[in-house]
Formats: C-alpha cells, sequence, structure tokens
C-alpha cells in the first residue's frame, strides 16, 4: 500500500520552514532530494506560508544553500494573498499593511496603496513582521474597529530557527483578535486558496500531488482537505508524540527528505 501511494505521486507542494532548511541550516536529504526531481522534470513547488521575503528572495537562499530553483517554482503566503485580493480589491484600494518586503512588495505589485493612516482604509493585511510595534497593532486594530476587512497572509503561532521556535505570524493575529473580537481571513496553509493557486500552477489533479511538510496543523490538514497525499516530516516542529493524539493524520511519516527520498525513489523507479 505505501509502495502503491509512493508510485502514485506525479508532483510535489514543499514546505520549506522546517522541511528544507531551519533557518540557514539545510536539512538532511533537501539538496539531493530537490536536485533528483529536477533532473527527472516531475513538477513542485516550493510552498511557504513565511510571507517576510519575495520569490526571488527565496531563489537567492536556497542558492546560497546549494539549492537550485527557479522562481517559477516558489509560492508564497505573500503572492497567494495578493492573488486572493486581486479578485475582491480593485487597483489603487488603501491598505494598512502589517509584514515585511515579501508581502509589501507583492501588494505594491498589484497597485494596491500602502498607508500609514488607518483611519480610511479597506484591508488590513498582516504577514509575519519582525519589526512589529505597539504602534502597528494599534493602527491594525483602530482600522479593523472602523470596519476595514481583515486579511492574514497564515496562521503559524511559531516559526522554527535555530535558536528553537520563535512568534510566528499566529501570534500577531492573536493579538489584534484580542483587541478587536474579528477574526482574519486567512489565505495561506491550511486554507484552500494557497493549495488551489499551486495546483493550477503545477497543472496538476490533486489526486497526483503529495504535500511535504513538518506541521499537522497547516500542511497536513490543508492536504487532506485539498485532496493532496499528505507527508508529514519530523524534522521541524511536530513531534512523534503528537501526531497519535491528533486529530489530523498524514498518509505516510518519515524523519526527514532524505528518508521520504530513499522510499520514494524505490517506488518510483
Amino acid at each position: 500500500m505505501v509502495e502503491n501511494l509512493l508510485s502514485s505521486i506525479r508532483g510535489f507542494i514543499i514546505d520549506m520552514d522546517g522541511v528544507v532548511y531551519e533557518g540557514e541550516r539545510v536539512l538532511p536529504g533537501s539538496r539531493e532530494f530537490v536536485q533528483e526531481i529536477r533532473t527527472q522534470g516531475i513538477p513542485f513547488l516550493m510552498v511557504t506560508n513565511n510571507a517576510t521575503l519575495t520569490s526571488h528572495d527565496y531563489v537567492e537562499k536556497l542558492r546560497r544553500m546549494g539549492i537550485e530553483v527557479d522562481e517559477q517554482n516558489i509560492m508564497t503566503s505573500a503572492q497567494a494573498t495578493a492573488a486572493y485580493l486581486e479578485k475582491i480589491a480593485p487597483p489603487g484600494e488603501r491598505m494598512y499593511a502589517i509584514g515585511e518586503r515579501g508581502l509589501l512588495t507583492e501588494l505594491l505589485r498589484r497597485g494596491y496603496s500602502i498607508v500609514q493612516d488607518y483611519d480610511q482604509v479597506g484591508f488590513v493585511v498582516v504577514g509575519m513582521d519582525r519589526g512589529l510595534t505597539y504602534e502597528k497593532l494599534k493602527g491594525a486594530s483602530l482600522a479593523i474597529r472602523r470596519g476595514a476587512r481583515f486579511i492574514a497572509t497564515n496562521p503559524d503561532t511559531t516559526y522554527p530557527s535555530e535558536e528553537g521556535q520563535v512568534p510566528g505570524n499566529g501570534a500577531c493575529l492573536a493579538a489584534l483578535e484580542a483587541a478587536t473580537g474579528v477574526k482574519p481571513t486567512v489565505i495561506g496553509k491550511p486554507q484552500p486558496a494557497i493549495f488551489e493557486l499551486s495546483l493550477s500552477r503545477l497543472g496538476l489533479p490533486a489526486s497526483s500531488v503529495a504535500v511535504l511538510g513538518d506541521r499537522l496543523e497547516t500542511d497536513i490538514l490543508g492536504g487532506k482537505r485539498a485532496g493532496l497525499k499528505t507527508i508529514l516530516l519530523l524534522c521541524g516542529v511536530t513531534r512523534p508524540e503528537e501526531v497519535a493524539g491528533s486529530g489530523t493524520l498524514p498518509d505516510l511519516i518519515f524523519d526527514d527528505l532524505g528518508a521520504f527520498a530513499c522510499a520514494w525513489r524505490k517506488a518510483y523507479t
């Protein structure tokens, strides 16, 4: 059964933080696996909930680690959020944004106006911001209370770093929810928007695509909702003892990309 599942995979949605790398440290098997699927021409996307960097930034970061990909192989929650906003907000719409270069670049690229004045904005868009201040939270809270739509790139409460798990965008969202009583519309994993956009770019049906991730509550839950095959890797956030008690069970579990690649290679060839 395991070999049948592995051999039916025709494309990959691969998380980055906690799967391919941790901070600036490459995780086991990442370089070899990405090189292998590139050489074989197997469609793949590196899909991340981290909205701090642009797709170009991610290409450069991976290149520094010895992993060669193109910008077309990258999908960020910032890209997915901007694509979602295009459906509901015209160019020129005023937005109050909390976030870093990845999110701000995508909003500006689509012609939105990013303003500091929270008084008359149509949207509050929130991504991870390592320069977060009380003033930023105050402006976002006031804008949401005055009727601005609350949009979030992703719900991850933590972010894996070399130092350990540090606060992620979900921690900021929790503060804003507490201050406003309003829950955001979340675009990144586990919500369907980013998976639908990814499948469209891959050009494959969900049933032939596997998501490789380290988070049960985002990668695996979102993959299952989207009809993907779900592969949990234990090299990031999720610990083995957490799986049994979770209501979200992956199809398969491996220690890391290297271990997965070994099993997949045997089934695929």
